[in-house]
């Protein structure tokens, strides 16, 4: 009796056997599906999609804390040299990225401060569309450096308390409100007032590497505090354009006014929020 109670404890080779395969047929037959969940995001649909999503959650946080909420569109700061901050922009992932409107007396006295939500991961965007706005553009015509593609790829979409899209003045900052930080300790061991540790939004010193020192780096996304790189405060938008990365990077490679692309995009398809819903309306 006890030898029988052992042999039907376990699985048999030939059991074992079937359970793989049924478990390789099952990852084979659901492979097409991811690859296509995939796909869907990398279009255009998909994108916009992904985008209508995330407004219509900053709206709802808007209603939920009564303040002001939106979604930040900023490229991630690649670059391994702090003279040149924007190196590397042009193939850094997009994100999107939740902010709050912050009270002056967190923000250094900034009224228009804003900060990363702390409950929110940033959204990277797919890697081969890209996400901008026109309104430089239509003022200038001929954007052709880093610092004026950084300003275009940067920029907010702001719902009011009453969850209405408004067109309000953005600074976005560290969630200490520092301006430009320089972290001078560690993070067990934060040695001043002028320090942040946001893994988000920081300062160019804090977030690129020195050779000089081996103190942490940390933060993601430069601060506003870089006019003259493109990110300073500016008013959020109510519009903006996806764009092809290769198509914009291959015409920008070719050192030509490659404002053909973004006016066809600017006359064809730019995208519109809805001021009361948030949801994105198309320019046609």
């Amino acid at each position: 009796m006890k030898n029988r109670a052992r042999k039907t404890n376990g699985l048999t080779l030939i059991e074992m056997t079937l359970v793989v395969a049924t478990i390789a047929l099952l990852v084979g037959f659901g492979l097409p599906a991811v690859r296509s969940m995939i796909r869907s995001f990398e279009t255009q649909d998909g994108t916009r999609s992904v985008i209508g999503a995330a407004l219509s959650s900053a709206r709802a946080m808007a209603l939920k804390h009564q303040r002001y909420v939106g979604v930040r569109f900023q490229k991630a700061c690649v670059s391994a040299d702090r003279a040149e901050p924007l190196d590397g922009g042009r193939d850094a992932a997009q994100y999107m990225i939740f902010i709050m409107h912050e009270e002056p007396g967190k923000m250094s006295d900034l009224t228009i401060g804003f900060r990363a939500l702390s409950d929110r991961e940033p959204v990277k965007l797919p890697d081969s569309l890209g996400v901008i706005d026109l309104t430089e553009l239509e003022e200038d015509e001929d954007i052709d450096e880093d610092e004026e593609l950084s300003d275009a790829t940067t920029f907010s979409i702001i719902f009011s308390p009453a969850g209405k899209l408004v067109v309000h003045n953005v600074r976005t900052r560290n969630r200490d409100g520092v301006h430009k930080p320089v972290n001078t300790g560690d993070r067990d061991d934060p040695r001043g007032a002028d320090e942040s540790w946001d893994e988000v939004f920081n300062s160019v010193e804090n977030i690129i590497p020195s050779a000089a020192d081996d103190r942490d780096t940390v933060g993601k996304f430069i601060q506003d505090d870089y006019p003259d790189l493109g990110l300073g405060e500016e008013a959020s938008r109510t519009r903006f354009a996806i764009y092809e990365r290769q198509r914009l990077k291959s015409t920008f490679a070719q050192e030509t006014a490659w404002s053909d692309y973004l006016e066809e995009l600017a006359e064809t398809a730019q995208v519109h929020v809805s001021p009361y819903t948030g949801t994105l309306i198309s320019s046609d």
